[in-house]
């Protein structure tokens, strides 16, 4: 790789949103005019499509749901259409995509003289330290706020009447804690890694990787394959993010379809605008806080720089589907190659900072409509196994609704009917807690990159890198 390709990636890291001057040995005469605020309507896959995309499916649904009673199946499954193609192609490199971004981050490392274990240990101890604050807040507010609002609710709503029903909660009851904390710690190490690899068991290939990264030789051929490999999931998905306003569109328009503002009750608006809240105020409040005390940038500037994650996120309820946009957001924010490598990967899979915020409400939100008033020590058991949850939980959609059964049986508050409610609503939720989720992961890359003071080699950054630099230096000038 030219000298001249690695001083453009170094510059570029330093802040990627910082004038062509900084990155480029430019005359006057040869940069690039400014182009005027409106153009980045014009940019394929620039934040302002992405926002107007979703503010008109928002729009869209709301007033279709609240105006045509029945509106039919197919109807909904059939504008789903493109925009589960766009999430089934973002999930397509997802797995490529976590494998060779944690072997090269590790080889990384490994070149660092202690810089691996700092990186690794303030990854891990920001995540888990956030998670817990999360559920502290959540619980307080709970207790203080959300169940006190809420009513107990009569004998016919808490009998479950389908069969099936009744045998799906039983079964869900079955789960133990000790079975949960089995299950998490099987996760990790894979008993077939051709068949974790095929059942998309994320976690044991994370963690797969990060060893074969630690065992291979830094002039292996297998890392030089990589490397490349590394150049075609960059491209695609630059590709997948121009498609991004038409993605988050059809899969936010459809959802809201379902929707029916007609039938939501007291406890059910409680629940909903409860849950909400607490994710909101961890996102606008907590984590801008943690954010600006450690780097002293601008949080809300930040995150709304990185909206195509979030609003990936939220489209599609999936925190490993949106991980390909959320590196991508990061990395054009200037955060380290080999931080956004480690850091965003690990968080897509371990900090699940919204999940964690709704158990709490939810047992809460049992117990309140059967009458059950809830001990200091029931909120402290429902903090320690909401965190052990969030930790266990897998990044795809809905996958809290077991442990929520878990936590409820710790408790002692029974599964009855009121549980059906929370199914119904958990979709629309679900996307809330995903997009907390990811923001949590973005604000994490740069608080960890302050902290460690680490910085790509130049030497050492790959051509997909430079690739991915220089096209983001590119698509920001445009967007001046």
């Amino acid at each position: 790789m030219s000298t001249e390709k690695q001083q453009s990636a170094f510059a570029a890291d330093g802040d990627l949103q910082a004038s062509t001057n900084s990155s480029t040995n430019t005359t006057p005469e040869t940069q690039e005019v400014k182009k005027p605020w409106w153009n980045t309507f014009f940019v394929a896959g620039s934040v302002s499509q992405i926002i107007i995309a979703a503010v008109l499916a928002v729009a869209i649904g709301i007033a279709v749901s609240y105006t045509v009673d029945d509106i039919p199946k197919a109807a909904t499954v059939l504008v789903g259409i493109p925009g589960r193609l766009w999430l089934r192609a973002l999930r397509a490199v997802v797995l490529p995509l976590i494998v060779t971004a944690m072997i090269l981050a590790v080889q990384r490392l490994k070149a660092m003289t202690g810089g691996g274990q700092t990186l690794a240990k303030w990854t891990v101890g920001y995540y888990v330290a956030t998670t817990l604050l999360a559920i502290v807040i959540s619980t307080i507010l709970t207790d203080l706020v959300w169940g006190r609002l809420m009513q107990e609710v009569g004998r016919a709503s808490l009998d479950i009447n389908d069969p099936d029903q009744e045998k799906l909660y039983k079964e869900r009851e079955a789960v133990a804690i000790h079975d949960v904390v089995q299950q998490m710690f099987d996760s990790f190490i894979p008993s077939n890694v051709v068949n974790a690899l095929a059942t998309d068991s994320l976690l044991a290939v994370l963690i797969t990787a990060i060893v074969v990264g630690y065992l291979l030789e830094t002039t292996s051929a297998i890392v030089r394959v990589l490397e490349e490999i590394e150049v075609l999931i960059t491209k695609v998905i630059t590709f997948l993010i121009k498609l991004a306003p038409i993605g988050v569109f059809f899969l936010i328009l459809p959802n809201l379809f379902l929707l029916d503002l007609k039938d939501i009750g007291v406890n059910l608006g409680i629940l909903i605008g409860g849950g909400v809240a607490n994710m909101g105020i961890h996102l606008f409040i907590v984590l801008p806080i943690i954010f600006f005390a450690v780097t002293r940038q601008n949080p809300y500037s930040y995150w709304f720089k990185c909206s195509p994650a979030w609003l990936t996120a939220w489209g599609s309820a999936s925190s490993a589907a949106t991980l390909p946009v959320t590196m991508k957001c990061v990395a054009e924010r200037g955060v380290p190659f080999t931080i956004t490598k480690f850091t965003v990967p690990l968080g897509c899979l371990v900090n699940m900072d919204g999940t964690a915020i709704y158990f709490p409400l939810c047992v809460v939100f049992l117990a309140v409509t059967q009458g059950i008033k809830l001990t200091p020590a029931d909120y402290v058991i429902i903090c320690l196994l909401s965190t052990l949850a969030s930790i266990g939980t897998t990044p795809i959609p809905s996958s809290s609704l077991v442990l929520t059964v878990m936590i409820a049986s710790a408790v002692n508050v029974p599964i009855t009917g009121m549980y059906g409610v929370i199914i119904t609503i958990d979709w629309f939720l679900d996307r809330f807690r995903t997009a907390v989720n990811v923001s949590g992961d973005m604000f994490a890359a740069r608080v960890v990159a302050k902290i460690t003071g680490i910085k790509d080699d130049p030497a050492e950054i790959s051509d997909a890198e430079v690739g991915h630099v220089q096209d983001s230096i590119h698509e920001n000038t445009q967007r001046v």
